[in-house]
């Protein structure tokens, strides 16, 4: 048996870089139009900027769309920022309304201004409805797009209005029932509207425990609904119970994408959307406040060693030995405070809980820096001969791990505290504890007690 020809974007990439420096154009837009939009963008973002701009318009105009939507805002706004209004809007005309208001939220203010008044009087109110919410709602995800029916109709008079509807909306894998004034009764899925009579009632066989999204729920909780029920799609409701729209599977799918990739990204003082090919001037900009922010905390760090310079004058020893309890706190740390936003995104962390956690990170603390000062210690010892440093330096390690551990329980649970992301900050703070804390505990033992 043939196997399937492999088409992974990396080699699509490879294909039509390499062709596009050949100058074969047209080859290079026939291998553009066999790929799926997703892989259109990752190759686009994969490109330095003049080359992205000579792939973009060899671009099908009928995948134009799609291929934005795939794409991290700073990159799309590189290409979107030459095009005026009309064009935008004849490119999002065929995007569902979720899509379309995610996109016209990343777009500068001005096109974001014209685009809406491109847009005739009923499409700019339906998609002003969604932008009402934020973003990382319920009512941001949310598609205005549903297919309701009432629950005293027949199974074939639902059969018969879907066959005259003619088509149903991207990933509908149930009917919502409602009642005649639009409030949410329940949901038919499409199995049970297959499998059972034509004669009976859509009351008698719809679900009515199906998880409801109500509309100002954070997009994490919604995340979190969708993983816990394996749903594909969710109604969404107001205070009332009345239904406003339904949120499918794909978007949840981004949400989860965006929070990985921004944990991993925050930690560097980065945004998930951050193009690795934009210009250097902005990257620059960008990286370098948390350079300043870390240039701070090092500083002080070399403001406590500073004040043990006699210490250090007399110790070569300590000298040797200093850079071990810094480190040692800032993995634990580090350890600690990756658990605990890791926790804090899966909605696991609350008052009633943090004592606990806080007590059991301690303890672990406390119970890693015995065992660790203890082995350091008589290393310590066995290299220098003196088993004062190796007591200096032992409870120098317990004392910071202890203190670490503290401080990545603390630390995340009060930046969300003053909604502040946990995950850009937490990292700089840490490091600056444990390194104070590291160095004022082993220099301050040492000159106790070896002087």
């Amino acid at each position: 048996m043939s196997e399937a020809p492999d088409n992974r974007p990396e080699e699509h990439e490879v294909d039509v870089s390499a062709i596009i420096d050949s100058g074969s154009f047209n080859a290079a837009k026939s291998i553009l139009q066999a790929m799926h939009p997703a892989e259109v963008a990752d190759l686009l973002e994969a490109q330095p900027l003049h080359k992205r701009q000579l792939i973009w318009r060899m671009v099908d105009h009928d995948v134009e769309a799609d291929v934005l939507m795939e794409l991290g805002d700073e990159a799309r706004e590189g290409l979107v920022s030459d095009m005026d209004a009309r064009h935008l809007k004849l490119i999002t005309e065929n995007l569902d309304l979720d899509d379309l208001a995610d996109f016209v939220q990343s777009l500068p203010e001005q096109l974001n201004r014209e685009l809406l008044g491109h847009m005739d009087h009923q499409d700019r109110k339906r998609l002003e409805a969604v932008l009402s919410y934020p973003e990382d709602s319920a009512g941001g995800l949310m598609d205005l797009d549903t297919v309701t029916v009432r629950a005293d109709v027949t199974l074939d008079v639902v059969l018969r209005y879907l066959r005259r509807r003619g088509e149903m909306p991207k990933h509908t894998d149930r009917l919502i029932v409602v009642d005649r004034f639009g409030y949410y009764l329940g949901s038919l899925p499409l199995r049970r509207l297959l499998t059972h009579e034509p004669f009976e009632i859509v009351g008698s066989v719809m679900r009515d425990d199906d998880p409801v999204i109500e509309v100002n729920q954070s997009a994490s909780e919604v995340a979190r609904l969708f993983e816990d029920h394996d749903l594909v799609s969710a109604a969404v409701v107001d205070e009332r119970g009345k239904l406003l729209g339904r949120i499918t599977v794909d978007d949840v799918v981004d949400v989860i994408r965006e929070e990985a990739e921004q944990s991993v990204m925050s930690m560097a003082g980065l945004n998930q959307e951050d193009d690795i090919f934009s210009p250097v001037i902005r990257s620059t900009r960008k990286r370098a406040v948390w350079l300043g922010v870390n240039l701070l905390t090092a500083f002080l760090a070399s403001w406590v060693t500073a004040q043990f310079s006699d210490t250090l004058d007399q110790i070569v020893t300590v000298a040797i030995l200093m850079t071990i309890v810094p480190s040692m706190g800032g993995i634990a740390g580090s350890q600690t405070l990756t658990i605990v936003i890791r926790a804090q995104a899966l909605g696991q962390i609350m008052k009633s809980n943090t004592r606990w956690l806080l007590l059991k990170e301690i303890m672990v603390g406390l119970l890693n820096g015995s065992l660790w000062a203890c082995v350091v210690g008589a290393v310590a010892y066995w290299w220098f001969g003196d088993y004062q440093i190796g007591i200096v330096i032992g409870l120098a390690i317990l004392t910071n791990l202890a203190a670490a551990a503290l401080s990545g329980v603390m630390i995340p649970i009060a930046l969300k505290a003053f909604n502040i992301d946990p995950a850009l900050a937490g990292g700089v703070i840490l490091t600056t504890i444990t390194d104070v804390v590291g160095l004022l505990a082993f220099l301050g033992l040492a000159t106790l007690v070896l002087l």
